[in-house]
């Protein structure tokens, strides 16, 4: 009986110890966990933009603030406009050499890094908004865009879209393809080396530059987006004459680009917040955009009598054949830049079979037939 209370007495000290054991384990395998759970990153993102610019700088300010509010905090990204910390077209520098952790801006300005990098943003005569954004989610454009970004050492995600813009502001007009000759024309990507075809000259600016360059002289004429944003540069005091379609972009995408080792630094669920934030931003600011635009254009015709001219059918035509040789000369040269142009080209034939009987058809219904009292 001695020697079996002695047994039992041990066994007891042994179970107590083991679950003692057990429980510090745990307790060790917990702690860091948590303390990883709470580690808070604070990033700088820098913009091409001017602070709090209309649907551009303020788009930057939704996605960083939906990102600070879904993490809890985690994450706390201040946002800083054009020329606050560095020059717009330095973004992508100081995002790359991973001084600044991220940053906001348009694909097409960083064609000096990789070429194919123009080719996100949009290509002459292509993609609408909603074809861009099913085509990067859909089409094999995310992964694409990755590569291409990998080289500049960073992460790439869709963060806005302009929706369809305008031809420009001139202060002559245009009535042939060779009124493009000698122009001197701030037109940026692929729309830029379609305008030198027709015998422009491109001059690079960011917008903050483009009232004072057009009142000068210094340029003739010049694109920036849309009635939205065009209104609130003041560009309607110095072009004289408003041309539409927007050939050259019919729908402009934003960038997000994060520096590649800091993004590869985050945990999984900070990853999917800021993937999800910038799905949620880009839908928001498309909304701004289409609502900022219908507003401002009637502000601009109404209150500013400004001139809007649609560019004429043979010039749209010429334009049209410019871009096509300009795209193949382009791509023929560069692996990266063809592989990403063929797949966009692939889902913009397939996007043109079916809005042919659904979209087009539509809108010309609606616009023929339909005069709802205003």
């Amino acid at each position: 009986m001695g020697n079996f209370l002695k047994k039992k007495n041990n066994r007891r000290k042994f179970l107590k110890k083991t679950a003692l054991l057990s429980t510090a384990a745990a307790i060790s395998t917990f702690i860091p966990q948590t303390l990883s759970a709470k580690k808070t990153y604070n990033w700088k993102m820098v913009t091409t933009w001017p602070k709090n610019f209309p649907g551009l700088g303020t788009g930057a300010e939704i996605f960083a603030n939906m990102i600070n509010e879904a993490s809890g905090g985690r994450i706390n990204i201040t946002v800083f406009g054009s020329g606050e910390i560095v020059p717009a077209f330095e973004a992508m520098d100081a995002v790359s050499s991973g001084a600044i952790e991220m940053g906001h801006g348009g694909p097409y300005y960083w064609k000096g890094k990789v070429a194919a990098a123009q080719y996100l943003s949009a290509i002459p005569f292509g993609l609408t908004p909603q074809e861009q954004n099913s085509w990067f989610e859909k089409g094999g454009g995310q992964k694409l865009a990755d590569q291409i970004y990998k080289k500049m050492g960073c992460k790439f995600f869709v963060c806005g879209n302009t929706g369809p813009q305008m031809g420009g502001w001139f202060n002559k007009k245009i009535n042939t393809i060779e009124d493009f000759k000698g122009l001197k024309m701030r037109i940026p990507g692929l729309g830029g080396e379609v305008i030198k075809a027709a015998g422009g000259t491109v001059v690079n600016l960011h917008g903050g530059e483009l009232l004072t360059s057009i009142q000068s002289g210094a340029i003739d004429a010049l694109e920036w987006v849309g009635p939205y944003n065009d209104l609130a540069f003041g560009i309607y005091k110095a072009g004289k004459y408003y041309y539409y379609p927007g050939w050259h972009e019919p729908g402009g995408v934003l960038d997000c680009f994060i520096n590649l080792k800091k993004w590869n630094s985050l945990p999984t669920d900070l990853k999917k917040i800021i993937e999800i934030s910038s799905k949620a931003a880009t839908q928001k600011i498309t909304n701004e955009m289409i609502a900022g635009n219908n507003l401002a254009l009637q502000t601009l015709l109404k209150k500013h009598n400004v001139n809007l001219k649609p560019f004429p059918d043979e010039v749209l035509k010429k334009l049209a054949v410019l871009s096509e040789k300009v795209m193949s000369k382009l791509t023929s040269s560069d692996n990266l830049s063809k592989k990403v142009y063929q797949s966009i080209i692939n889902f913009r034939n397939a996007s043109i079979k079916r809005s042919e009987i659904s979209e087009k058809k539509f809108l010309d219904s609606r616009l023929k037939y339909v005069n709802y009292e205003k």
